[in-house]
């Protein structure tokens, strides 16, 4: 298959434009990005975290900043996204100082929320308290809609992990363990041009499916359990995240009743969410599906032990939620999972956990819900066996 373009400089260009505007408005002066997943959002830099600095200072009158290690300057300027100076430290010396440095006398820094602890207390150390705040007011109304390079992206990972997941169940005999199922999907993953195979992956069988993250176990199939997978991948670091549950063999008269609340209350959540309506309301919806069938209330089981969904895009879970509470209004562009898992304790559970994201007209699929409990993949159309990912 082939993948859609890679995010393009103009459009880091663009966002950081609105970052700044954001920062004016707020009053602020610079915002310090961490190794974090807004560091790839904003200048292309993807960096895994450690207890050196290395981030970007984003200035409202327009300059970029990098800072890292000295000794890491070569590979950094091999992977920057958007232009700017780097700025180094050698290993004796304070990185929170270089960013102190960098500000004008009294401004205000806010900082990436996804940073780590000890790097905000780095922070303190050299600049005073009432002159730091939170980025994630500025920096969350960007990453939450997505522009159409974003969901393109997205949508061409949902599709191969949809694949991934046909050619799973076709896997499947009697015996096979569950690390063995994860390994063949890391495979499949990898054959179709996911960035280092599964980004994750919960192969669950039987009782082990009541837990939401699976088992510590290795369970081998037997007729008759329920098979849970949860799996997905990243292309241009844009996430996929579906499960799909069905039964190997013939399903007890309970898993098909259950199952079948299951989808109902997931179509639910996805025809409450309307353009304006809280973030919350999906959740209500199916929540109410599962109360009318005597099943919860609340967090209670048999039920939904958890939110019915979560943002997606540079990272698998983030904001906002399709949960009671969060009030943010659903606007164009932003994408979650759905997914009101229904948990039997000690049992089974059952989760179908499908993606939309909101149009001028309201919610689209990214990819389709599950055909039915007897036919899982009743409609996809299967990607040619070796079908590897080529990047346009």
């Amino acid at each position: 298959m082939t993948f859609p373009h890679p995010i393009t400089q103009a459009e880091r260009l663009t966002r950081l434009d609105g970052l700044r505007g954001h920062m004016e408005a707020a009053g602020t002066a610079a915002v310090l990005l961490g190794s974090t997943s807004s560091l790839r959002y904003f200048t292309g830099v993807n960096w895994h975290g450690s207890e050196r600095l290395v981030g970007a200072i984003v200035h409202l009158d327009g300059r970029l900043e990098y800072v890292a290690p000295r000794f890491e300057l070569e590979k950094v300027e091999q992977i920057i996204g958007v232009p700017g100076e780097v700025l180094t430290w050698e290993e004796h010396e304070s990185p929170y100082s270089l960013v102190a440095d960098r500000l004008a006398s009294g401004s205000l820094l806010a900082v990436d929320d996804q940073v780590q602890l000890f790097t905000y207390r780095g922070l303190r150390g050299v600049i005073d308290d009432t002159r730091l705040t939170d980025a994630y007011p500025l920096i969350n109304p960007l990453r939450r809609r997505k522009s159409l390079a974003e969901i393109a992206l997205m949508q061409a990972a949902k599709t191969a992990t949809i694949e991934v997941h046909r050619r799973a169940h076709e896997s499947l005999i009697p015996g096979v363990r569950t690390s063995e199922v994860t390994r063949f999907i890391d495979q499949q993953h990898r054959a179709l041009g996911g960035e280092g195979g599964s980004s994750f992956c919960i192969v669950s069988f039987g009782e082990d499916t009541s837990l939401p993250h699976g088992g510590e176990g290795d369970r081998a199939l037997a007729e008759g359990d329920v098979v849970l997978i949860d799996t997905g991948m990243r292309l241009d670091g844009y996430s996929s995240d579906i499960t799909r549950t069905y039964v190997f063999g013939e399903p007890t008269a309970q898993v098909r009743r259950i199952w079948d609340i299951e989808k109902r209350a997931q179509a639910a959540a996805f025809e409450a969410a309307v353009l304006g309506a809280p973030c919350e309301t999906p959740d209500y919806a199916a929540r109410a599906v599962l109360a009318a069938e005597g099943l919860g209330p609340d967090y209670a089981l048999p039920g939904t032990p958890h939110r019915t969904g979560h943002g997606i895009g540079l990272d698998i879970h983030e904001g906002p939620y399709l949960v009671r509470g969060d009030t943010t209004p659903l606007e164009e562009g932003m994408c979650f999972s759905n997914e009101p898992m229904i948990v039997v304790p000690g049992q089974f559970g059952i989760r179908l956990e499908d993606h939309f994201h909101m149009t001028a007209t309201g919610p689209k699929w990214f990819t389709q819900p599950q055909h039915s409990l007897d036919d899982p993949f009743g409609g996809v159309i299967p990607l040619p066996e070796g079908e590897g990912g080529a990047r346009a």
